[in-house]
């Protein structure tokens, strides 16, 4: 099997993967995911898809990530991994879409409006 990549986006999060034949080693940006990611929900979330197909110590995975924080990093690195998988066995697709893993979650920030102190927040109102 050659490397299958795919990618994944969260807010303002872009995740870049890697999928290989191995030993379910996951290295995110020249670490290892205990480093990078120190939380055990956020390595948890990271490994959703790989546990609900029972594929974890079967394939390397190497990504690169780039932007956002911690959480829309890891929710962005497993759609990745998901659409991966799907690209290397197209019978999973059905089991990953079910648990939701494949949509692309496309909520972003909301811009700061003129005249606001926030996006929606509007100044107190004074009538005298």
């Amino acid at each position: 099997m050659e490397m299958i990549n795919a990618i994944g986006r969260r807010k303002s999060s872009v995740a870049r993967v890697y999928l290989s034949e191995g030993t379910g080693k996951i290295t995110i940006n020249k670490k290892d995911i205990s480093v990078y990611f120190p939380s055990a929900i956020l390595q948890y979330v990271v490994k959703q898809p790989l546990n609900l197909l029972e594929v974890a110590e079967k394939y390397d995975i190497k990504a690169n990530l780039d932007g956002g924080g911690f959480t829309g990093q890891s929710q962005a690195l497993r759609l990745a991994i998901a659409r991966a998988l799907v690209k290397v066995n197209a019978e999973d697709k059905k089991a990953l879409k079910v648990q939701g893993f494949l949509t692309r979650d496309s909520r972003e920030v909301e811009r700061k409006k003129p005249g606001q102190p926030k996006a929606r927040r509007r100044f107190q109102f004074s009538k005298r």
